[in-house]
């Protein structure tokens, strides 16, 4: 893992080895200081969200049946810039490059980071699918990438049906003790366990669906 920009503007560099290929993936916060998204991205995001995308990519290769680097779009290096352009749109894909409207971030008001954890999965099918060299009917590209979206977060109630079969009421007593607030830590005080441990324990129980979605939403 490595900076090549400085730390208040870029994330982490997740080196991520595929057999024979390597892809590199960064994340560019270029909306700090001076947005209110760009310092959320920050705070309830993070700057290591390189991960995300490179456990998207997993997922879509996995999907795709694409496991060797041969079978892909030769891609080497998947980007996510966070920026604070007006042009009305939350999130695009040029090339291999993922834009990511800091206004849209700053102004959301749910879960903002299970929100962009899903709009990066649809945005990195993107750069992966193909589209029948631009003939391809363009709500059917958009329909695989909301497959692949959809595909993840079945992934994360496959988690939380795990967790309910170590602690049944599991989701009743979850949604209880997130009135007021949440901390990670609601796991071990309901089923006996952290939440890194329950999620190494049901990881072979998911990993063929994308098993690394968990990862950043509960982290």
């Amino acid at each position: 893992m490595e900076s090549r920009l400085p730390a208040e503007v870029v994330s982490s560099i997740l080196l991520l080895s595929a057999k024979s290929g390597a892809v590199t993936f960064e994340v560019t916060n270029a909306a700090v200081p001076n947005t209110t998204g760009g310092e959320r991205f920050n705070k309830d995001i993070g700057l290591d969200y390189a991960k995300a995308l490179s456990d998207a990519s997993i997922l879509i290769w996995n999907t795709f049946n694409q496991r060797s680097p041969a079978d892909r779009k030769p891609v080497d290096t998947v980007t996510l810039v966070v920026e604070d352009e007006d042009n009305g749109m939350v999130a695009f894909t040029s090339g291999s490059t993922i834009h990511l409207s800091a206004q849209y971030v700053g102004g959301y008001s749910g879960d903002v980071k299970t929100e962009v954890t899903g709009l990066l999965f649809h945005e990195t099918t993107h750069i992966w699918q193909w589209d029948g060299q631009g003939q391809a009917n363009p709500a059917l590209v958009e329909g695989i990438a909301d497959f692949i979206r959809l595909k993840a977060c079945r992934v994360c109630q496959q988690f939380l049906d795990y967790c309910n079969s170590l602690t049944p009421g599991f989701i009743a007593l979850l949604n209880a003790k997130m009135k007021d607030g949440y901390y990670d830590d609601f796991f071990a005080q309901i089923t006996g366990r952290s939440s890194n441990s329950s999620g190494r324990a049901s990881s072979k129980h998911v990993r063929s669906n994308g098993g690394p979605f968990i990862y950043f939403l509960f982290h």
